[in-house]
């Protein structure tokens, strides 16, 4: 079994290895790449990603800078906005769906690290051989979801459908749909509910209205 094959079904995983190594090459340097352009070079920027993501669907921005570990890990659906300076640690799989906006600082990290620290430093690969290793789990934000600014999300974590997740919280924990959720832990503070309509906020609208008034 290959290190990327261990990495996929969960194992722990030599992240020295060298096909891993260039794989995470190259989107380090496609990141900086892409942080590096204008935001009307816009054909430069879609070029980039198609190279970089493992899937973006139509309509994506991402303001940018960006960094993305290995890239090929990540699965964006469609009308997808990052505000500047997205961080996706992506070892494991992370899957975003459709109409999700990120507000700045977002980071998303999916690998774990032995606790003990002797172990950090080594462990035996199944030859016997003395080696770092780590081990990582993919991370799932589903559809209509929106983050404020510094939002971190840890490996492991499914966030559901319709959630806002308060700037600065830690999601350590799945997330349930139509909920805000905030703070270090993350917790789900109350769900929401047709309450939380602008219409009810008149102080606001200046003459907007709910698209379905």
């Amino acid at each position: 079994m290959t290190e990327h094959e261990r990495l996929a079904a969960g194992l722990l995983f030599r992240p020295g290895d060298p096909e891993l190594k260039a794989i995470k090459r190259r989107a380090h340097a496609l990141s900086a790449e892409y942080s590096a352009t204008l935001e009307d070079e816009t054909e430069r920027r879609a070029e980039i990603l198609r190279q970089l993501l493992g899937a973006l669907g139509p309509g994506g921005f991402l303001q940018g800078p960006v960094f993305f570990h290995y890239g090929v890990h990540t699965f964006i659906g469609r009308s997808f906005f990052a505000n500047y300076d997205l961080t996706v640690q992506d070892d494991a799989v992370v899957t975003i769906g459709d109409n999700v906006n990120f507000g700045p600082g977002v980071t998303i990290v999916t690998p774990f690290h032995p606790l003990l620290p002797d172990e950090r430093l080594a462990l035996r690969s199944p030859s016997g051989e003395p080696g770092r290793y780590c081990w990582a789990k993919p991370v799932t934000i589903g559809s209509n979801v929106w983050f404020g600014a510094n939002v971190t999300v840890c490996g492991g974590v499914t966030v559901g459908d319709g959630c806002v997740v308060g700037a600065g919280s830690v999601v350590v924990r799945d997330l349930p749909p139509m909920c805000v959720a905030v703070g270090n832990p993350c917790r789900v503070l109350r769900p929401i509910t047709g309450a939380d309509s602008v219409a009810n906020l008149p102080e606001l609208l200046g003459g907007c209205r709910p698209l379905d008034d």
